[in-house]
């Protein structure tokens, strides 16, 4: 149930110090509409932030060598594809946000690191349309670089 917890603290807290830059996140469709909000954190993590025009946040990922998110079986949802490669989300709930609807995964990047997905959404309309979003994203060795 907190498994987000962190992730929105840690989102709100560098909030204001996110860069414009694209730093180390991945490659978004230009049809998307979408620009990314960057922030690395300590030398080899990143924090990216996936903005509609309007600011809110489509989706989000942490991209590092371990995070704390581990997929619980009995939280499994939707099935979805990303960057070629089948996936599984996972329902999480928010502390004080019952209405929101909330997904995450865990994928393995090809240089050993993991990134953590998350998206939040007010309906299911809306979760569909940003998971849609989420998984058209590129996550190949090609689009990720360390720093």
């Amino acid at each position: 149930m907190q498994r987000l917890a962190w992730l929105l603290l840690l989102t709100t807290a560098a909030a204001p110090a996110l860069a414009q830059d694209t730093g180390n996140c991945p490659r978004l469709p230009p049809e998307s509409g979408l620009t990314w909000q960057h922030k690395a954190i300590g030398n080899d993590a990143d924090l990216c932030r996936a903005l509609r025009a309007d600011g809110s946040e489509a989706f989000g990922l942490y991209i590092a060598r371990d995070t704390p998110f581990e997929p619980k079986g009995g939280d499994r949802a939707e099935e979805g594809v990303l960057d070629g490669r089948p996936i599984r989300w996972y329902r999480s709930e928010l502390a004080g946000r019952p209405n929101v609807q909330a997904r995450e995964t865990l994928v393995e990047l090809p240089d050993g690191r993991k990134a953590h997905i998350w998206v939040q959404a007010p309906t299911g309309d809306a979760l569909r349309e940003s998971l849609g979003l989420a998984q058209s994203m590129q996550l190949g060795a090609a689009h990720l670089s360390q720093n």
